[in-house]
């Protein structure tokens, strides 16, 4: 069993950048691939960013390249997203997730991949 916590999200203007943590329970944290997911009002949940059990290999979403950085400190259990060059559009609750461990260069892009959801939090950006 894994649980996580997200933190980190907020109110930003267009323009601004945001780092999310997700801090996990369990030894077996090293094990898990991660991913961080967004849902908007409306939309359906995407992934925006998936990270192997290692941090050797990671996925973004068309939307996010070059704004968005994931990485993972295995010592302490957690997985971040740096987000830079936030526009309006990226407004979502975000959530954090970690796969059934899999130790291997995936990076899971889907969510029925993933066994175990934080609770999310809420990303603001006016414009």
């Amino acid at each position: 069993q894994v649980q996580l916590v997200e933190s980190g999200g907020g109110l930003v203007q267009a323009g601004g950048s945001l780092r999310l943590s997700c801090a996990a329970s369990g030894r077996t944290f090293s094990t898990y691939a991660m991913g961080w997911f967004r849902q908007a009002p409306g939309k359906e949940r995407e992934c925006v960013a998936a990270i192997n059990w290692s941090g050797g290999s990671t996925y973004y979403a068309d939307a996010v390249k070059g704004r968005f950085t994931i990485s993972r400190d295995n010592a302490k259990n957690t997985v971040y997203v740096q987000m830079n060059s936030l526009k309006p559009e990226d407004s979502a609750i975000y959530y954090c997730a970690a796969a059934t461990p899999l130790r291997s260069a995936y990076a899971p892009p889907h969510g029925y991949e993933y066994a175990y959801w934080g609770q999310g939090t809420q990303v603001t950006v006016s414009s």
